[in-house]
C-alpha cells in the first residue's frame, strides 16, 4: 500500500472499535511450553500441587505470556485493514496486569485505534488493547500498543 493511503487509512480509523478476537484456550501445555522458552519456571505457574498455586485455585499463566500474545491476537483484528503490509512491534507506552489467567481459560482481545501517525519508515498506530478472560468481569490486562505498518 502507497505511504499516503496507509497513513490516510489508519488516521481515518483513529477513534474505532475494531473489535475482538475469537477466543483461545491457555492451557497448561501452553504455560509449560511458556516456562520453558523464558526459563520462568514459578511455581504458580507449573506446580498444581503447590500451597501459593492451590491458594489461587490452579494454576495461572504468566503475565508476559497473556502480554506476547498481543501479537498474534491483534494480527487478526488488523489484517483486513492492511492486507499483507509489514508490522513491527513498536513497544508498549503502559501496561497493566489486571487479573490472573488461570490455566484452561479462554482469552480474547478487544481492540481500539486511538491514534495514527506519520513515520518515516511507515505509520505508527496507538491501540487501547484490553485481554478479556472468558465468564470474569475483570480483563488480564490492558495495554497501550504501538505498531509500527512499514511503507512497502
Amino acid at each position: 500500500m502507497q505511504s499516503k493511503d496507509l497513513l490516510t487509512q489508519w488516521q481515518h480509523l483513529a477513534g474505532t472499535d475494531l473489535g475482538v478476537t475469537d477466543w483461545l484456550t491457555i492451557d497448561q501445555q501452553r504455560i509449560n511450553s511458556f516456562a520453558e522458552t523464558t526459563l520462568d519456571h514459578q511455581l504458580i505457574h507449573i506446580d498444581p500441587t503447590a500451597q501459593a498455586t492451590q491458594n489461587l485455585g490452579g494454576t495461572i499463566a504468566h503475565g508476559f505470556l497473556s502480554l506476547s500474545l498481543l501479537s498474534y491476537l491483534g494480527a487478526t483484528l488488523t489484517k483486513p485493514h492492511i492486507g499483507d503490509n509489514t508490522v513491527l512491534n513498536y513497544g508498549l507506552n503502559r501496561v497493566r496486569f489486571i487479573n490472573p489467567v488461570a490455566s484452561g481459560s479462554d482469552i480474547r482481545l478487544h481492540m481500539k485505534v486511538l491514534s495514527a501517525g506519520e513515520n518515516p519508515q511507515g505509520v505508527l498506530v496507538t491501540f487501547h488493547s484490553e485481554v478479556e478472560i472468558k465468564n470474569t468481569q475483570k480483563p488480564a490486562l490492558i495495554a497501550e500498543q504501538l505498531a509500527l505498518f512499514l511503507y512497502q
